[in-house]
């Protein structure tokens, strides 16, 4: 269901330079690459594993509204690596009981592992490769945003800076493998977490939105506390809130199993 510079003086010549060639860096500058490697980490890796209690609501284009809340755990196996991720659902009643299971891999040449337990039928449903940039419980958060897109799946371009920000463009390394042409990216300079993405499909057209609302600095990591996705088409949005975050809590290997999903690890979601 969120921890993703310093200016120096330059001789006068190395400053023509550099706008003579149009370029946006500096003498002190990291890259592209370097800029969305620590999103990541802030984004989805703060803390060696954490717990997170999340309230969503889905309003409709028609301002109908819908309420999900749910308990996420994650475990990092490395840090910017692998990672095992649970999603229990408590309300409302119809999906109380489901759990998400996610198993991310480093590794771009295997899919990432996606679970998803319906109590009602007693059913573990796999999640496939080509369903990751679907809907995720009827929201407009797709399966993909609750785990974390992998930054090696594309390409990245330093646009420009602001005083806060830097702001990217990314390009999927395989165009027919997502539905979007390529997303601008925001990232505050401080804290290094998306602000604001921005995907555009094939016409130029922007048509989806992730925004971080509010954050708050929880055991030494700035964490995103609310964050929305509207889907531009329809007018329908997401809201998201997290709560009772905490971080470094020694969450044991053993609860990141199929076994959860049908025994949930009481003693750590009351917790």
């Amino acid at each position: 269901m969120t921890n993703l510079l310093k200016s120096i003086t330059t001789p006068v010549a190395l400053v023509a330079a550099i706008l003579a060639s149009g370029s946006v860096q500096s003498a002190t500058e990291v890259t592209a690459e370097q800029i969305i490697s620590k999103a990541e980490l802030a984004a989805y890796y703060a803390g060696k594993d954490g717990k997170t209690q999340a309230r969503m609501m889905i309003i409709d284009e028609q301002e109908r509204r819908q309420v999900r809340q749910f308990t996420i755990l994650r475990k990092d196996v490395e840090d910017g690596g692998d990672q095992k991720m649970l999603v229990f659902f408590s309300r409302p009643a119809d999906v109380s009981g489901m759990v998400f299971r996610v198993e991310k891999h480093n590794d771009v040449s295997t899919d990432d592992d996606r679970w998803l337990y319906l109590p009602g039928l007693d059913l573990v449903k796999r999640i496939s490769a080509g369903d990751k940039r679907t809907s995720f419980v009827g929201s407009h958060f797709f399966y993909e945003d609750v785990s974390g897109r992998s930054t090696k799946v594309d390409s990245f371009e330093l646009l420009e800076q602001t005083e806060q920000r830097y702001i990217l463009k990314a390009t999927p390394k395989v165009a027919n493998d997502v539905e979007f042409s390529y997303y601008i990216i925001q990232i505050d300079k401080s804290s290094y977490l998306p602000m604001v993405i921005e995907f555009y499909d094939a016409s130029n057209t922007l048509y989806r939105k992730v925004e971080t609302l509010e954050t708050e600095n929880i055991s030494g990591y700035v964490t995103v506390t609310k964050s929305k996705i509207s889907d531009l088409k329809t007018g329908g949005y997401t809201l998201m809130e997290f709560r009772n975050i905490s971080y470094d809590i020694g969450l044991p290997d053993s609860i990141f199993t199929e076994r959860s999903l049908r025994t949930p690890p009481i003693e750590w979601l009351r917790r």
